[in-house]
C-alpha cells in the first residue's frame, strides 16, 4: 500500500479509464498560480489553474471545473483530485478563500484540534464570502474568455463543474442550490454539475426543504470514518444523510470504509495529517485516493461532456471493496 500521488495518478492514466486519460502521460501539464483581484469587493482571490494537455483536452471548447478548500485550507488544496482531472481533460480552478484559509485559522489558533476557535472562521459570513468568491471566479473565467485571453478564449464560459472539500462541500452545496434561515440561497445557471466531499447535514431545518432545489447532478463522497472536526455534531452518519435527503435526478454517493475526513481533502504528507488520524486510514489513503480519482473525473466527463463510455463505467464503478458502497438515484 506505500504508494504516492504519482503512482496513484499514473494508475487513473494508465488503468482503470483508458483512452483520453492515458494521452496525458506524454507532458506534464501546465500550473499556473495567480492573484485574481475582485475590484467590487476590493478582494484577492489566489487560485491555482491546471492546464490539461493538448492531447487530453476534449474536442471543442476546454469544460473547467473549480474547487474549494476546507476551513484552513489553500489553494494547494485538492491536488490530488486537480491533478487527474486536468489528467481527463478539464481546466481546474483550484480557489483560495480569505477569511477561512490558512492564515484565517493562524489568527486564531495553533492547532487545528481546537474546534472552538475553528468554528469562529466559518461562520455564516465566511459562507457567504465563499459563495461570492466562486461568483466572482465564474465571471472572471467568462471575461477572460469573452476578451480572448491566452489560453482562456479556449475555454467554456458555462457549464461549469464545482466541488469543494468540507467547508467546501457546504459552498458547493450553496451554488447548487441550498436554501438557509433568512436567505433563500443561490441557484447560479453557469454550473451544470456537483460534488461534494464530506458534506454535513444542515444544522437546523428539514433536510429535504433545505436540499429541494438542488436538482441538477450533484456527487457526495464520505467515509465511515469521516467524523467532525470542527465541533458542529457532523458524524459519518449525518454526511451520509446528505444523499438521502437530495431530490432523486442524477444524484450519487460513494461511501468508503476506513476513509476518514482527511482522505477527502486530496492531499498528501503534512497537509493530510493536520487532525488525528488512524494508522489504517494512512494505509488505504493512496488506494482511496486512486478510486476516487476515477469516480470523479468520470462524473465529471458523464455530467459536463455527456460521455456515454463514463456513464457506463459509473454504473458499476471498478475498484471498490469489501464495505465501499456506491447509490445513485
Amino acid at each position: 500500500m506505500n504508494l504516492n500521488r504519482r503512482t496513484c495518478i499514473s494508475a487513473l492514466a494508465c488503468g482503470a479509464l483508458p483512452g483520453v486519460y492515458a494521452q496525458a502521460q506524454s507532458s506534464k501539464p501546465a500550473v499556473v498560480d495567480e492573484v485574481w483581484l475582485d475590484a467590487a469587493r476590493q478582494r484577492e482571490v489566489p487560485v491555482k489553474v491546471r492546464w490539461p494537455d493538448a492531447a487530453a483536452s476534449s474536442a471543442g471548447p476546454l469544460p473547467v471545473v473549480l474547487f474549494s478548500h476546507g476551513l484552513g485550507g489553500t489553494r494547494e488544496g485538492g491536488a490530488v483530485w486537480g491533478e487527474a482531472w486536468a489528467a481527463a481533460g478539464f481546466v481546474v480552478v483550484h480557489l483560495q478563500h480569505a477569511g477561512s484559509d490558512l492564515a484565517a485559522v493562524r489568527a486564531v489558533t495553533n492547532s487545528f484540534t481546537d474546534q472552538r476557535a475553528l468554528r469562529s472562521a466559518a461562520g455564516p459570513a465566511q459562507l457567504l464570502a465563499r459563495l461570492r468568491d466562486v461568483s466572482f471566479a465564474l465571471d472572471e473565467i467568462g471575461r477572460r474568455h469573452a476578451a480572448r485571453q491566452e489560453r482562456w478564449a479556449s475555454v467554456r464560459p458555462v457549464q461549469l463543474g464545482l466541488c469543494g472539500h468540507s467547508f467546501g462541500a457546504h459552498t458547493t452545496l450553496g451554488l447548487a442550490g441550498q436554501r438557509y434561515p433568512g436567505f433563500e440561497g443561490v441557484t447560479e445557471p453557469r454550473l451544470a454539475s456537483f460534488i461534494a466531499f464530506s458534506p454535513s447535514l444542515p444544522a437546523v431545518g428539514d433536510a429535504r426543504q433545505v436540499f429541494e432545489r438542488i436538482t441538477r447532478p450533484l456527487l457526495c463522497l464520505t467515509g465511515t470514518l469521516d467524523s467532525d472536526v470542527v465541533g458542529v455534531g457532523a458524524t459519518p452518519e449525518r454526511r451520509r444523510a446528505v444523499f438521502d435527503a437530495l431530490p432523486a435526478n442524477n444524484k450519487a454517493q460513494l461511501v468508503l470504509m476506513e476513509a476518514d475526513h482527511m482522505t477527502f481533502a486530496g492531499q498528501t504528507g503534512r497537509a493530510a495529517e493536520i487532525v488525528p488520524r488512524q494508522q489504517l486510514t494512512r494505509d488505504l489513503q493512496p488506494a482511496h485516493h486512486a478510486l476516487v480519482a476515477n469516480i470523479t473525473a468520470d462524473w465529471w466527463r458523464a455530467t459536463l461532456l455527456n460521455d456515454a463510455a463514463a456513464r457506463t463505467r459509473l454504473a458499476a464503478p471498478q475498484g471498490l471493496n469489501p464495505g465501499d458502497n456506491w447509490q445513485q438515484k
